[in-house]
């Protein structure tokens, strides 16, 4: 006990720190923020780069969400004889939980992994360091637009991801199950809130969460040791914190929102 106590403690520590040192990162990346416009077509580069390049897998598995929801949810309510009132609550477990949840999982995946591992590669080959030297700001030019592009990207793909999720919700329901596609609409538009469920739910919870991953993924980035084994263990380190970060905050935003 008394050997691994120290080991925790310094682990708590350690991530502790690491929390603070994001937070002083994401200082210094809102203070450049002005000086990025300078660069705004490596932030459209960027935005093309994270948010089109994602729109496959956000598009395919946003469907098949929507459709393995709706067989779910058709059998459970088929208990009660409320099988009418499955596209609602498809609706409503998407638009409020779902979407931005997974979108965020599957940006974190495949965009935050990318862009920790461009920036990781980069710090290896010095080339953050070149810049440096001829006078470039690296925050400016390179971590500034990764994160302005994740910032925007992620609301767009989680609209995406909803209306394919409610798309496959319709396509097996309505078209395999045979709900009746009035009622099914109906019971739909009758009960979603555009200010709760679309603009609290979707809109700034993805906002958020787009914030977040994309901090974490620059912020690993830059902070990884100029070695192949520290770019690879930063992109681990990436997926792993974005997960958490993303589960803990739907949490809390929830809380407060509801």
């Amino acid at each position: 006990m008394n050997v691994r106590a120290p080991q925790s403690n310094n682990v708590v520590i350690q991530s502790l720190t690491q929390i603070g040192n994001c937070g002083l990162f994401l200082l210094t990346l809102l203070m450049a923020i002005p000086r990025s416009f300078r660069y705004i077509r490596e932030t459209i580069r960027q935005l093309w780069f994270v948010g089109a390049m994602s729109l496959t897998i956000i598009m395919v598995c946003g469907l098949f969400i929507g459709m393995v929801l709706m067989l779910q949810l058709y059998n459970v309510l088929s208990i009660f004889g409320s099988t009418s009132a499955s596209g609602m609550v498809v609706a409503l477990a998407v638009y409020r939980e779902l979407g931005p949840v997974v979108t965020a999982l599957l940006f974190a995946g495949r965009a935050g992994t990318s862009i920790t591992a461009e920036i990781g590669l980069m710090r290896a080959t010095d080339q953050i360091d070149a810049m440096e030297m001829m006078a470039v700001d690296p925050i400016a030019y390179v971590a500034t637009p990764r994160f302005l592009a994740g910032l925007l990207a992620m609301p767009l793909l989680c609209c995406v991801f909803c209306a394919m999720a409610i798309f496959g919700g319709h396509l097996v329901g309505v078209t395999w199950l045979g709900i009746d596609n009035g009622t099914f609409w109906s019971n739909m538009t009758a009960v979603v809130v555009v200010h709760t469920d679309i603009v609290n739910g979707v809109l700034f919870k993805s906002l958020v969460f787009g914030a977040v991953v994309s901090l974490i993924a620059v912020f690993q980035g830059f902070t990884t040791p100029p070695t192949s084994e520290g770019v690879a263990y930063a992109t681990t380190r990436t997926v792993v914190a974005s997960s958490i970060a993303i589960l803990a905050l739907d949490f809390v935003l929830t809380a407060f929102l509801m």
